[in-house]
Formats: structure tokens, sequence, C-alpha cells
């Protein structure tokens, strides 16, 4: 039970976090080589835009920065009920490999596919999601224990080397294609956020719309899962079935995040501990914040990716890989 200098805390941070997303909004909307003011987004945005700041707006940024945040949100629950079922700190879905399960799923549909109809886009995630949930399949049954659960070791051992055995696999493959659909996959490895249009909003937005609502729904759950194994079973909690029921989800969340944004590592380690550390480790609490704590921190990425080398950039995961490959090594230490 919290008491009100709790919830006042949790108010504040979140009401914070809003407000951060909204600044990096705007600056993402005013950085680059067509950009808009303060004073011209706002006057596009109640409708009095010329045809230019309407063109900039609504077909160019708008949809790349909805992409971001939608991305980095469904990144960030991921790796937060990862963390939470396996009661690994160091579980990522970029980390553990699903990422990479996910992307070798992607250049399986592009040797056979083209990425270029509207229609493919909303098959490509469920590629991308079948490979995370054969990862998922594997990593777990590798790593858990009868009467113990998921061992955190093996589980982060396990991931790491599949991840790379299924990156090594994708680069194989890679080579097949030709120079064009060669690029597209480089870029998606790298992270370069490759839905530009209304289109791929589209295609992301109820998978997240429909998951996140029901991964806070199951709030209490994960807070019991948190525990021993034999005191989660004690307080009625049938383990199993919440345990495959949520990887399902965190997987479900991270493909089809990925398939749109590209091969992002990091913000699901990153922005549940940054959350868990401002507000606590309470799911009610620190959901919704390491939700816009992922939002931010992809947009922030793309942005500064995108400013940087401008026109061509530099892809949102480099970025991202760069924050969190240092914080990765902390933790492992740490651990």
């Amino acid at each position: 039970m919290m008491n009100a200098r709790q919830i006042k805390k949790i108010r504040m941070t979140t009401i914070a976090a809003i407000v951060l997303l909204i600044a990096m909004f705007i600056i993402s909307v005013a950085a680059g080589f067509a950009s808009l003011t303060p004073a011209e987004l706002f006057r596009t945005i109640i409708g009095q835009g010329t045809p230019r700041e309407n063109l900039i707006l609504f077909e160019f940024r708008l949809p790349r920065i909805v992409v971001a945040i939608l991305a980095g949100m469904g990144l960030a629950v991921s790796g937060a009920i990862l963390q939470s079922i396996t009661k690994n700190p160091l579980s990522d879905p970029g980390i553990l490999g699903i990422n990479a399960g996910a992307g070798l799923m992607v250049v399986v549909y592009i040797m056979f596919f083209t990425v270029e109809t509207s229609s493919s886009l909303y098959i490509l995630p469920l590629f991308a999601l079948a490979g995370g949930m054969a990862t998922a399949a594997v990593i777990y049954s590798m790593s858990y224990i009868k009467g113990e659960g998921v061992e955190p070791t093996r589980l982060v051992l396990v991931g790491v080397g599949l991840a790379a055995a299924l990156y090594g696999a994708t680069l194989t493959l890679s080579t097949r294609l030709d120079m064009e659909d060669y690029s597209f996959m480089a870029n998606w490895m790298a992270g370069r956020i490759w839905g530009d249009d209304w289109t791929f909003v589209l295609s992301l937005l109820p998978w997240i719309l429909i998951l996140i609502p029901l991964t806070m729904y199951k709030s209490n759950v994960l807070n019991m899962l948190n525990f021993h194994e034999n005191v989660s079973i004690g307080v009625g909690v049938k383990t199993g079935r919440e345990r495959i029921v949520l990887i399902l989800i965190a997987v479900a969340l991270a493909s089809a995040s990925v398939a749109v944004s590209g091969g992002i590592a990091f913000v699901g380690l990153l922005a549940p501990h940054i959350a868990r550390s401002l507000v606590g480790p309470r799911h009610q609490a620190f959901l919704p914040v390491a939700a816009l704590i992922g939002s931010i921190l992809l947009l922030t990425a793309d942005t500064i990716g995108r400013v940087i080398l401008d026109p061509s950039g530099i892809p949102a995961g480099i970025i991202v890989t760069i924050i969190g490959a240092p914080y990765f090594m902390y933790l492992l230490a740490k651990k």
C-alpha cells in the first residue's frame, strides 16, 4: 500500500516524463534539414499552416515521430516484462536475441516478398513475431529449471549466444539479396527507423493499443512473480500459465516494434531501470513511466541521428547502443 508521499512522487514523475516527451516532440519537429519553428508548428497543428508546413509536419515528420514513440513504448514494456518474470535486471529483447530472431524472419520475408506494398506492412510484423516467438521458446526451455523457474545467468548467456548465431544467419542470408534489399536489411540491422509514413503507424498501433493495456491489467501478477516461485504459487498465482502469457505479450511487443523500427537494442534495458529507480518496483507505477521513458529515449536517439550528418543521418539503434552498451556493462559488473 502506497502512502500519499509516494503517490505524489509517482504523479510528479509521470507529469515530468510527459512534459519531457512533448518537449522532445517539438525539438524533433524543429530539427533537421526541413524543419518547423515552434510558432509554425502551433499554426500548422491548429490548421492554419502553409502547404509547405503541412507537408513537412503531416507527411515527413509526424509519422516517423509517432513510430519512434510507439516503438519506444513497445520495447520498454517488453523489457520490463522480461526483467520481472525472469527476475533478471539484464533482460532485454535485444540482448536476449528476440530482436535477432525477429530480424531473421524479416530477411526471410524480404527474400520472397517486397516491403513496398501496403499489405506487406501488416504481414511483416507477423513474420517478425514468429521469429521472436521461436527464439523466446528456445531461450526459455534452455534456461528453465523445474521447481525453481528461469535461471537468470543461464538466461542471459543462452540469449547472448543465440543472438550472435541469429545475427550471423541473418547476415549470411542478406548476402543473397539484391543491392536494394541488402541496403534495406543493412539499415534495419543498424536500427534505422524506416517506417516513415502513416501506413507503418497503422501497422504498429493495434499491437501497442492492445498489449500495453493488457500488461497493465497483469501488473499485480507481475508483482507476485517477483517473489520466490513457492511464494507466488502460495498466493494463488498460476505461475506457469502466467509466465507463458506474459512472455507472449513481451515477444509480440518487441517483434512488432522492431519490424517497423529496425533492430534496436537497449531501450528495453534502460527504460525499465530508469523508471524503477524513479518510482519504485511496483508495476502499477513504473510500467507507465517506463513506457514514456522508452519513447523519450528512442525519439531522442532518432532525432540526434537524423540531425548528425543530415540528411543521411546515423541510425537510431547506433545512438541507443552508444548510450546503452556502457550501462549494460555496468549492470553486468554490478551483478
